[in-house]
Parts: C-alpha cells; structure tokens; sequence
C-alpha cells in the first residue's frame, strides 16, 4: 500500500531507495528494587558500562581522524564524552542508585530525566535542542547495560540506496550509519537546529526529521522516495510517481554539479554591484567547510557552544584557542565573533535561576554585564586573538543606550588589562551590535552613533515583532518573514543604516532562503550570512538578478498589505 508521511525537511534533496530501520531509541527500562549488600555491584556495573561508552566514543573519533569524516563530527563527539563525564549524570545516579536501591537502567534514566527537563526550559531553540544529545549519550549507557551496545548492523544490499529510519540519531550515530552510505535520514524526533540536522546539512544529504511514528508505519525494506524539499516521504510509490522523482532527482544532481562550479565566482549581481556573501558556523572546525563553499569571512561566529553541558566555565586560554581556531582558518577575511547569548534558564555554576519568561529575562548581553567576571574572559579571549585576522566583535541583544555604554566601558577596561599585561590586541576591533528587538530597530540612529557595524537577527526580531514564540507548535505557522510590519522594519533598518554610512548584514535564516534573496538585495541588503550549504544557492540568485528591475519590483512588496498580494509580487520577483 502506498502513502505519505509529513515531517520537517531539515536537508534538502532527493533519494530514492529501500528503508533501513534502525533500533530503537526509546528502550524498555526495568525497574526494580536491589538488597543493599547488592548496591556496590550494581555501581560498578553503571561506572563499567559509562567506561565501555567512552571507549566507543574514543574509538569512533579516532577512527575519522584522517579526515574521512567531516570535521563537525569530532565536536560532537566531544559535546557526548562531555555529557558522560558530568557528574550531574554519572555521579547523580550513583548516588540515587544509592539512596533508592534501585538498578543502574532506573537511576540513568530518572536523571536524565532531570536534565532533560532543564534543557526544556531554555528559550534559545539551538541550547534547547542540546536535550537530544543527552538523551543520546544515555542511551548509549542504557545499551551497554541492558546487554546489546550500540553497533551498526549492516543495511541489506539493493540495486538502489539505502535509506535510514530511525526514531532518533546521535551524530555518533550518523557517523556510524555514514560509512554504510546511506542516502538519507529520516527520524521520528528532533527539529532544524538539532544536531543530527546540522549534520545532515553539512553531509548535504536529504533529511526530515519530527516525522512523529515513521519507524512505527515504515517496515524494513519499504520502497522509499524521500523529499527533502517538501518534507514528504512516499512509502510504496508506484511506478509513476518513481519515474516521476526519478526525473526530478537527476534534474537535482545536474543542478547541484552546475552550484558548485560557481564556488570561485564573486557574487556580482548583472549591472555589476558586488555582494558580500559569509557564513554562519557554531563550531571552529566549521571554517574549513565555509571556505570550500567560498565564504567571504564568517559573518556569526556563535561562542555558546564553549558553555555547554560543563558545570565550570571555559578559561580565557581556551576561549582563545578556539577563536584562535577560526581567525586563522580564515586567511586574513573577516570573523565577527558573537558573544554568548545564554540565557538566566541556562544553569551556570548552579548559580542562575530560571526566569519566569526566559524570552524576555536575563539573557545575551543582559547576562554578560550581570556577570562582568565572565564576560571579562570572554572579551580578552577574542581581543587577544583579534591580532591573528581581521575580527570584529558582536554584542547580542542590545536594546538602550545604557546597555551600550557599559558594554563598551567593559570593552575599554578588557582593552587596558591587556595593555597592563603588554598582551597585544587590535587597538581599532570594530564593534557591533545585534538588531533583533524592535526598540533597537526603531532607535537605530543611537546604536549607529556608537557602534561600527549592525547585524540584523530576523529569527528573534520577528519573534518579537509578531509577539509569537517560534518554538510554540501552536503558534509557530504564524511566525511570517512577509509579515508587512516585518518587511516595513527591515526596510527602515537597511535603508537608515545604508544612509548613515553603517554596514548591516543579515545573519538570520532570512539570508540563507534564496526565496528572500533578491526581496533584501531590493531594500539594499549587500551582505548575507548563512550556513556554509547555503552560500550557492543565495549566490546564484545574485549572479542572476538586476538591481533596477529589483528595486522597482520590491517597492511594490512594500507598499503591499494583503499577504496574498505580496506573495504574487515574490513570485513574480523570483520568477
């Protein structure tokens, strides 16, 4: 019987293969009680199976480090080995395990329950998502304990590819899976800045994610067609729509050799206006990949990823050494170094609470000058790197003039310890600022007297501006980049910002949809920032397009109100 499956595509693509089903994430876990003569070898048994996973992780990095892994990989492989070693998870079940007299399964798995519960709190949907990984590092121990540890068994072989469905996937696990060369992913969990996503888009393999009960309806050795465009899948199609997508996957591929001949090219559009074109990373070993795509520089380099699952915060030497990583990486092109965006719902040294409306709490930059001791690392770590490339620092969330001021006093006094310390540093680093809240946007001027250079966040600013939360289910269809008071507020900022000499960029996902691409080169945009698999796409829609025609035709979208209207008009822009 044939049918269609709906999930979130998170990688774009056709494949066309059989499934592949892989066990289980969600394990039986049994519960029962122990005598106490009998708790010393249980813990033994969990403190065995934590250092038979760390062996697996340990192996699996050791066995990409002649690069036939993507670099990402060996990140994550770190963010899992941090996990098992955190003592709120190992030490705490032990210590249950202890109190409760219960087995090792029950106690891992009620801690990673309060963990999980933690990460459910956080409002920054990327740190939200890190549940997953937590959930995937016990999993790992759960395996071991209940005596079938996590091995890959090899997909059937067909004519065809292979096709994975899971219900969850580490990136451990893809890594694993990558190597039977399979041809897409599909899962029952997990959401676009999930890990496993991230993964899946660097791979450029086609990928939906938060299909609900595929591996429940899909059965081993189903034909498949995966659309990662649409996020469909067809289980049993019959021959004419397999003749059909057969056709669109070789109009794809062509497509994809056609991209990646324009790597080399400069983004100029047809009447000659240079584009500059930079990307999004969260990890340093991202920049070698943002280079191969030809990235101009990085346009958001996001630092949170230093404060993840860590009960300590990262030192200055190795803040550092990671920014060290991407200036370097770079070759002399721009880097602008965002300074973390955690909010007061992210449990730092057991210190900070979780704020009733995290959205709207003590988050980004807020956080930073509530906490100058960390913010004080942080800001020498990249000023000391600054003298290895061109950086820029980025301070999120700014909203007023005070919050200005006293960053840039904490800039200035990071600046004078360094020269007390004769540490070289780049007396000129060029600072800017976030716009992604709507006081900021309708008060620009004051941010322009004062700073070098703006970056627009449209995920946040639309979030606010609409007043919808994008990580809401219930509301999140809502969440509308042509919104006409969203349009009118990009517009105003690009324009104002173009008047008074300020560079803008966009590094929202606004800049990475080529649908959106010459909407914004319309209202004056000239520089993106996107993830590095975006690049060519956003560039051939450049390479492509006539400013004047553009102009004229954005004009008419922003003098549109009725969403249908605006839609024609994009089309008509696009087509």
């Amino acid at each position: 019987m044939s049918f269609i499956l709906h999930g979130a595509g998170v990688s774009e693509g056709i494949a066309i293969g059989h499934a592949h089903l892989a066990s289980s994430a969600t394990l039986n876990v049994p519960h029962y009680l122990l005598p106490k003569n009998q708790i010393d070898a249980e813990q033994a048994r969990l403190r065995n199976a934590f250092s038979t996973v760390r062996l697996e992780l340990e192996t699996l990095k050791n066995s990409t480090a002649q690069g036939s892994m993507l670099a990402e990989f060996h990140a994550f492989l770190e963010l899992h080995q941090m996990i098992l070693d955190d003592p709120m998870l190992s030490h705490a079940a032990l210590e249950m395990m202890e109190q409760a007299q219960c087995n090792a399964e029950w106690a891992i798995t009620q801690q990673m329950g309060v963990l999980i519960a933690r990460f459910e709190e956080i409002e920054d949907a990327y740190l939200r998502e890190r549940k997953a990984d937590v959930a995937q590092v016990v999993e790992r121990v759960l395996k071991v304990l209940l005596g079938h540890p996590g091995y890959t068994p090899p997909p059937l072989k067909h004519d065809g590819s292979s096709i994975l469905v899971a219900h969850d996937l580490s990136p451990a696990d893809v890594m694993q899976y990558k190597q039977h060369q399979f041809s897409a992913f599909l899962t029952d969990m997990g959401g676009p800045t999930s890990h496993t996503a991230i993964v899946a888009r660097s791979l450029n393999i086609p990928s939906i994610v938060a299909m609900q009960h595929a591996q429940q309806l899909i059965y081993e050795n189903d034909n498949l067609i995966v659309d990662g465009n649409q996020g469909i899948v067809i289980v049993n199609p019959d021959k004419y729509i397999l003749a059909e997508y057969r056709l669109k996957q070789s109009q794809l591929e062509l497509e994809k050799r056609k991209l990646w001949r324009i790597r080399t090219v400069k983004p100029v559009t047809l009447d000659g206006v240079a584009v500059d074109l930079l990307a999004n990373i969260e990890l340093p070993q991202e920049v070698e990949q943002a280079r191969e795509c030809g990235a101009m520089g990085i346009g958001l380099f996001r630092s949170e990823f230093l404060f993840l699952n860590r009960d300590d915060l990262p030192g200055e030497e190795e803040q550092f050494e990671a920014y060290s990583t991407v200036i370097k990486g770079m070759h002399g092109q721009p880097v602008v170094i965002r300074t973390f965006d955690l909010g007061a719902d992210k449990n730092l040294r057991n210190s900070y609470r979780t704020a009733p409306n995290p959205a709207l709490g003590l988050r980004a930059i807020r956080l930073s000058l509530a906490e100058p001791g960390m913010f004080l690392v942080q800001l020498r770590a990249i000023l000391r790197a600054s003298v290895l490339g061109k950086t820029r620092i980025l301070i999120p969330m700014l909203s007023s003039s005070r919050e200005t001021d006293q960053t840039l006093q904490m800039i200035e006094f990071a600046k004078q310890s360094l020269r007390d310390e004769n540490k070289p540093f780049d007396e000129s680093i060029e600072i800017g600022c976030m716009v992604e809240i709507p006081a900021t946007a309708l008060s620009l001027e004051l941010f322009m007297r004062k700073l070098d250079f703006l970056s627009i966040g449209t995920n946040d600013l639309i979030q606010y501006t609409l007043a919808i939360d994008r990580t809401d289910e219930t509301v999140a269809h809502l969440f509308d980049p042509l919104h006409p008071a969203i349009l009118h507020l990009l517009a105003r900022i690009i324009q104002n910002a173009g008047k008074a000499g300020v560079p803008v960029s966009i590094c929202g996902e606004m800049a990475g949809d080529s649908e959106y691409t010459r909407l914004l080169l319309g209202m004056g945009l000239r520089q993106f920032s996107m993830y590095p698999a975006q690049l060519l796409t956003v560039k051939r829609e450049i390479l492509g397009s006539h400013l004047p025609d553009i102009t004229r035709l954005t004009q008419k979208i922003l003098k549109a109100d009725e969403p249908e209207k605006i839609h024609d008009l994009l089309k008509k822009l696009n087509s």
